[in-house]
């Protein structure tokens, strides 16, 4: 078959590229483990000499002090106009400038890091004055100020805030193409109200980081058909984004090229196992498993399952970074909780349902961060 025979090349393919990144992180990892402190012995002074010599060249410094330090201002004053103060006299541009600048910085930080950054600037700058002061008095010649120890704490504080700032550049750095991910992925989802054929469906996904593994679609079939789906990527961040990528791809392609039902199912976890590295108005019912989690053996069998929604019915998915959100005291919210927070809610609509319990969710975990994505989907039938 011709599609079959593109997607074992699409997985050859994509397993050859998810093997080459683990090869490389376990590369890493080896030279990581190479670089650690082994014992007081001739070996370690040995290796405590090459950490502090290995690649250390002149070369090297005048980048870190002329290149880089350049980039980083660069990097916190692209956004910064001066173009205001170009004509006043340096003494009076330099302060406009400088005030600029940290302001720029301390409106990339989250609100108490602000606070630190901005009560640990102007010290430093004191300390700096205050030595500039004393080396004004002492005269120009003289030697004492440098043996005073308050000397060399400060300049291990500005050399320690210089590492910092350099730092921080890459971070916020990085924190920018996440962003750019976030968009992304947010694109690649229907957050958008969907309604046809007399079905309502309402989405919400909170990522625990700024990119997330959890993945949910609408696929629609053909005239009054449809699919939903819900599904939790193994891990967070960045690495099970790109695996939601890949399983929303798979699935949309083989949803295209016909495949329905269990041999749809059957196809997508035959193509994940080769491209994943080795590694209603009654009651409230809950929909059991009926297969093994994709992606983890390739001959695992699936039966298909169904169940029948009624004028009214209410289906309500979510992915278990809801149920096992933790209180400060570790307590999970748990699946008995989500039941009260669902038949509680039974009138309410779509999205305002969805809000109602990651709110309800959010209180539970109180200042405790939830450690998993949460995506939840509800789709209704009107009465």
């Amino acid at each position: 078959m011709t599609v079959a025979r593109g997607f074992d090349r699409f997985a050859e393919r994509t397993r050859e590229r998810f093997d080459e990144l683990a090869s490389r992180f376990a590369a890493e990892a080896r030279k990581a483990r190479a670089r650690s402190a082994p014992a007081l012995d001739a070996d370690y002074w040995k290796a405590l000499q090459d950490l502090f010599t290995r690649d250390v060249t002149h070369e090297g410094l005048s980048a870190l002090f002329r290149q880089e330090t350049q980039d980083t201002f660069h990097f916190f004053t692209r956004e910064i106009d001066l173009s205001d103060v170009q004509a006043r006299p340096w003494h009076k541009r330099l302060p406009i400038a400088l005030w600029r600048t940290f302001h720029a910085v301390a409106y990339r930080l989250s609100p108490w890091r602000r606070i630190l950054f901005a009560v640990a600037t102007p010290i430093l700058l004191l300390g700096w004055l205050r030595f500039s002061m004393i080396l004004v008095l002492a005269g120009p010649l003289s030697v004492s100020p440098i043996s005073d120890w308050e000397v060399w704490a400060l300049l291990g504080a500005t050399l320690l805030f210089f590492l910092l700032v350099l730092e921080l550049r890459d971070k916020l750095g990085l924190k920018g193409d996440l962003e750019v991910a976030r968009q992304i992925q947010f694109g690649l989802l229907p957050f958008e109200p969907f309604s046809q054929d007399g079905v309502a469906i309402a989405t919400a996904m909170r990522p625990a980081n700024t990119v997330g593994g959890d993945y949910f679609d609408v696929i629609r079939l053909g005239p009054e058909r449809m699919a939903v789906v819900v599904g939790d990527v193994a891990g967070k961040g960045m690495p099970a984004a790109l695996l939601m990528a890949l399983l929303q791809g798979s699935l949309h392609t083989l949803v295209n090229a016909g495949l329905r039902g269990a041999e749809l199912v059957r196809t997508l976890n035959a193509h994940l196992c080769k491209s994943l590295p080795g590694n209603r108005s009654g009651p409230t019912r809950r929909l059991e498993p009926n297969g093994m989690a994709l992606g983890l053996l390739a001959d695992t069998p699936f039966t298909p399952d169904a169940t029948v929604l009624g004028p009214g019915d209410h289906l309500f998915l979510y992915t278990d970074g809801l149920t096992e959100a933790a209180n400060p005291a570790d307590e999970e919210f748990g699946d008995d909780r989500l039941r009260t927070a669902l038949e509680s809610r039974r009138d309410a609509p779509g999205p305002a349902l969805i809000e109602e319990v990651i709110a309800e969710v959010l209180r539970f975990c109180g200042p405790v961060k939830p450690r998993d994505d949460m995506t939840l989907l509800s789709l209704r039938r009107d009465p």
